[in-house]
């Protein structure tokens, strides 16, 4: 396993978002990333169950990643074009959650990827497919990936605001 760069200020993954998840994801294989977490009860939309929008977008960061690879300064960052959710059960919060990402099709500017939150008994709650697009290169400054803060930080790092 490989882990992953985050940045400063992306909901999902960066360190030092105050309202953010602060997903850490790790490349298991070649096209396909893995992240465990415990969603807190702030993200929770009834008691007890993640909101589905922290859901969608927990999904939405796992198909996108399966994508990016973990060389910092060649990753592949993507648009998601589509985002096709079922939502099989309830995402508890507090419990360790499992999300899986594979990267299922590549082509030259887009792809399709998949994504799956797992309970703790290995139980599918959620899955996702995705398509995305490239970023195009005149709209990704790679000297803007430092100011983004696009690095991968040791394990359990949290920066402070």
């Amino acid at each position: 396993m490989t882990k992953q760069p985050n940045s400063r200020f992306c909901f999902v993954c960066g360190l030092e978002n105050p309202n953010g998840l602060h997903l850490h994801f790790y490349q298991t294989s070649p096209g396909e990333v893995s992240v465990r977490y415990r969603v807190p009860d702030k993200f929770q939309g009834y008691p007890g169950v993640v909101h589905g929008g922290i859901v969608a977008a927990m999904l939405d960061e796992a198909t996108g990643r399966a994508l990016m690879g973990t060389d910092p300064e060649n990753t592949r960052f993507m648009y998601t074009a589509r985002l096709d959710i079922q939502y099989r059960k309830p995402v508890p919060t507090g419990e360790e959650l499992h999300i899986v990402g594979k990267a299922t099709k590549v082509k030259r500017r887009s792809a399709m990827a998949e994504a799956r939150i797992f309970s703790p008994e290995g139980e599918v709650l959620a899955e996702a497919t995705a398509i995305l697009v490239d970023v195009p290169a005149e709209a990704l400054d790679r000297q803007n990936l430092e100011i983004l803060g696009w690095k991968v930080y040791p394990e359990n790092a949290e920066t402070k605001p």
